[in-house]
């Protein structure tokens, strides 16, 4: 190769790098504000992290009920304490420490069971039980109208799963069961 042929070579490299940072300068990046916190409730591990290390007190995160796919079961595991001596609505046989998952009889065996988000304080205990025990119909996400949508989650680097990521802000809930792109 000659001089000038590496000089042309060169030039044409530098001209390149220059159209390329300009043109990187005028495309938007995704930011922040274009992207939420959430808990990919397939990976959650319900470690009881999401109650203590989130910055709101109470946590942003909120155990959701799936009523689609509930049971309606007499036994819930998600609202009884394991062995519980009786399967009624009294403190010591409900498993939520904050008595947030309320429960109303339908028709015999069933019961619809509800979460009051204002009492919920994100420890999912209620999401291991069912998940154990029952069909999974309770799982924790984080409240987009509570969250203040930090730069670095407290939770998400304290999951042992890694279950909580930044997604697009224009479908913020992941949920159970749902197939997800790589």
């Amino acid at each position: 190769m000659t001089r000038r042929g590496f000089l042309r070579t060169l030039a044409g490299g530098l001209s390149g790098l220059a159209v390329g940072g300009v043109s990187a300068l005028l495309v938007p990046r995704a930011s922040a504000a274009d992207t939420v916190w959430q808990i990919d409730p397939d990976l959650c591990v319900q470690c009881g992290n999401c109650r203590t290390e989130c910055v709101l007190s109470p946590s942003a995160v909120k155990c959701v009920h799936a009523y689609d796919v509930c049971g309606y079961c007499d036994l819930c595991s998600g609202y009884l304490q394991p062995g519980a001596r009786r399967l009624d609505t009294s403190a010591e046989a409900q498993l939520c420490p904050t008595g947030a998952i309320k429960r109303t009889f339908i028709e015999d065996p069933y019961y619809e069971y509800t979460i009051d988000e204002a009492l919920c304080v994100g420890c999912g205990k209620c999401v291991k039980g069912c998940t154990a025990f029952g069909n999974g119909s309770l799982f924790l996400q984080i409240r987009h109208d509570r969250c203040v949508n930090c730069n670095d989650c407290a939770i998400a680097r304290s999951c042992p799963s890694r279950a909580i990521r930044r997604i697009g802000a224009g479908r913020p809930y992941l949920l159970k069961g749902e197939r997800r792109g790589a």
